[in-house]
């Protein structure tokens, strides 16, 4: 039984690992049938260094310089919310409203100093009038001013305290906006439910314009991933695509839980495929020093626990080869003996020319 040595990759993706280029070749020697000659593909054998491939597992997850978590502190009751987890949100849109007793106590203290401003602003003016007319001593009007810097101090020390919660509504209700534009990642609250200063944070807001990936990255791998490689990253979600992105950073301590360094990779994601906590999968390649002859995975055939080539002849006839491969992924095989660097080695139909010449 004539099997492949792995399965069956891209033909493209096979030849420009290999740097070759195809050529369609028309005739045949011996009794190979014409049919099989006019569908065949050649591509040359070359000389490359070893590139080693490192496969690991990591996430998606938001840059933590561009995502805002709203943690409450103060006691109430979730009166109504205005999204839904995953929803994009602006800057300054209302998301809750939250009403508290404590939030009910300052919008009472605000109305008090209020007053309080507006009658030590009338009594200074009176003071200023009669200061004027010489009818009241400049100690006088001194205190009233000094009675509208103490209302308005206390008034806007009020106002502060009521920023902090949120937007005023009156009758103990504040609205909670957006502090910035983003998608809602977490969501921990509903309307009617209560809350308190030590609850769990209401919503997360992320700007996911870019993502970080973070793979994980074990103590035998850490001579492979350094800073500024190259990766290339795919997912379930999109099986036919790849991602490709940098190493920015490596960490310098391992994650006590599961005993890996984190490796970040910061790509753009205008088209937000990327969701925060989606698995992927990170393909690194390192280049060795050794050079050996390579040719595309899918050219190799496997049968009776060893490995064969279809190589063409300079007279278009076609022979077997049998080779030792030295090393493989998912698109080239090195080859430790067996080709030289320049053979033409057939990457179509080739199953089918071994299984013709075999029978031979």
């Amino acid at each position: 039984m004539i099997k492949k040595v792995l399965p069956l990759i891209v033909l493209t993706l096979g030849l420009a690992a290999c740097g070759s280029s195809e050529q369609p070749k028309t005739e045949s020697a011996g009794n190979i049938n014409q049919t099989f000659a006019a569908n065949v593909k050649t591509t040359k054998a070359t000389l490359s260094n070893i590139e080693k491939e490192l496969t690991l597992a990591g996430k998606v997850i938001s840059d933590p310089d561009k995502t805002i978590t709203y943690s409450p502190i103060i006691s109430g009751v979730i009166e109504r919310t205005y999204f839904s987890l995953g929803d994009k949100v602006s800057k300054g849109q209302t998301l809750v409203d939250i009403r508290s007793n404590e939030l009910s106590a300052l919008q009472s203290e605000l109305i008090a100093l209020e007053s309080e401003s507006r009658i030590a602003m009338r009594e200074m003016k009176s003071a200023q009038v009669m200061f004027d007319d010489n009818m009241s001593s400049e100690i006088e009007l001194l205190e009233a001013q000094g009675k509208v810097k103490q209302a308005d101090a206390a008034l806007a020390k009020v106002k502060a305290d009521m920023a902090v919660f949120g937007t005023s509504k009156g009758n103990g209700t504040f609205s909670v906006k957006a502090p910035m534009s983003g998608y809602i990642i977490s969501k921990n609250t509903s309307s009617g439910s209560t809350m308190s200063a030590d609850s769990d944070p209401l919503f997360t807001i992320a700007d996911l314009n870019s993502v970080w990936i973070i793979a994980n990255v074990y103590a035998s791998n850490l001579q492979s991933v350094k800073e500024g490689i190259e990766a290339n990253i795919t997912s379930i979600s999109y099986p036919n695509e790849v991602f490709t992105g940098k190493v920015n950073a490596v960490s310098q301590v391992f994650d006590p839980e599961d005993k890996t360094l984190k490796a970040r990779i910061v790509i753009p994601n205008k088209d937000m495929k990327l969701k925060p906590e989606m698995p992927v999968v990170i393909r690194f390649k390192n280049q060795a020093q050794n050079q050996l002859v390579c040719v595309p995975t899918d050219a190799v055939i496997f049968d009776k626990d060893s490995y064969f080539i279809v190589v063409m002849n300079a007279d278009n006839s076609f022979s077997i080869k049998e080779i030792t491969p030295h090393d493989h992924d998912s698109t080239t095989t090195y080859i430790a003996s067996g080709l030289d660097e320049g053979e033409n080695v057939v990457v179509k139909n080739q199953l089918l020319i071994y299984s013709e010449l075999k029978v031979k």
